[in-house]
């Protein structure tokens, strides 16, 4: 199961309120989703935090908890979670204290295999190519990967391998949380397309998107895939749903306790009335 982009909301620019409504939508789905589709992995695609990019490690902890407790799972089922900008920071803003408190916390675990597929999960925010300290680090990395990869396809035992396991002979599957570069969302379309008048307004490389170098070795183009999502109401639906509820209990309780007369009493008391005159 593949989920990005949470944004647990921070003590900055997070309301309680609002904080408490959207942890809770968040909560019920991810786990009516490990109930109803059983999956053996979760890979969160970036940007878990809102905040992680200039939090307190007071607030850094507390996000923490709330995240763990939120995308709590059985354990049997495996979580795998890529850095976003909103966690680390933009590529100016990151540096590595952050770098090594969310990788304290999810692992900086590169390379993953599950049933004969490789998955490969890069710090997309360090692959800038202007030879930060970062940028070197995941850089080697990428090559060290990239070895034990072309590996899978040597006769095992190999001069160039060493005698470790090899990995299952399959292409990788690239996870990361920038997009591979594309020019502007002009041939997007559907329900989460950007309005119109936004459409046709360049990306920033390294920023918006990968840039168009980091992208070009890419198997997969923006153009050869699509992504279908759950249809749900708008946020105007959903508040409308909840005010209704939250009056319908209230008319409840009062009733019950005798402190609003229920329409069905009255109505009835009113019938009586007019059968005795």
């Amino acid at each position: 199961m593949f989920l990005a982009d949470t944004h647990l909301l921070g003590e900055v620019l997070g309301h309680w309120l609002d904080k408490l409504r959207r942890e809770w939508q968040m909560e019920r789905a991810f786990q009516t989703a490990l109930w109803l589709l059983q999956p053996e992995v979760v890979f969160i695609l970036g940007d878990i935090f809102d905040e992680g990019k200039w939090s307190t490690p007071e607030a850094w902890v507390n996000d923490v908890e709330r995240f763990q407790k939120m995308f709590r799972h059985p354990s049997h089922v495996q979580l795998k979670v890529v850095a976003g900008n909103h966690d680390i920071g933009f590529h100016y803003e990151m540096n590595t204290y952050k770098v090594e408190r969310f990788e304290k916390v999810f692992s900086s675990e590169r390379l993953f295999s599950w049933k004969g597929i490789n998955f490969v999960m890069v710090n997309s925010v360090a692959l800038n190519g202007d030879g930060c300290g970062i940028c070197s680090e995941t850089e080697a990395e990428l090559i060290e990967v990239s070895h034990r990869l072309n590996c899978s396809r040597e006769a095992r035992g190999s001069s160039r391998c060493g005698p470790g396991p090899l990995l299952p002979m399959s292409a990788p599957v690239l996870l990361q949380h920038y997009p591979l570069y594309r020019r502007s969302d002009a041939n997007c379309s559907g329900e989460d397309a950007a309005p119109p008048e936004e459409r046709d307004i360049p990306f920033k490389e390294n920023y918006d998107v990968l840039s168009r170098e980091a992208s070009q070795k890419g198997s997969i183009t923006p153009t050869d895939y699509t992504l279908s999502k759950c249809y749900l109401p708008r946020e105007d639906v959903v508040l409308i749903i909840y005010c209704g509820m939250v009056g319908f209990l209230v008319v409840l309780t009062l009733t019950h306790f005798g402190l609003l007369a229920s329409p069905f009493l009255a109505g009835l008391n009113l019938l009586r009335k007019r059968k005795t005159r």
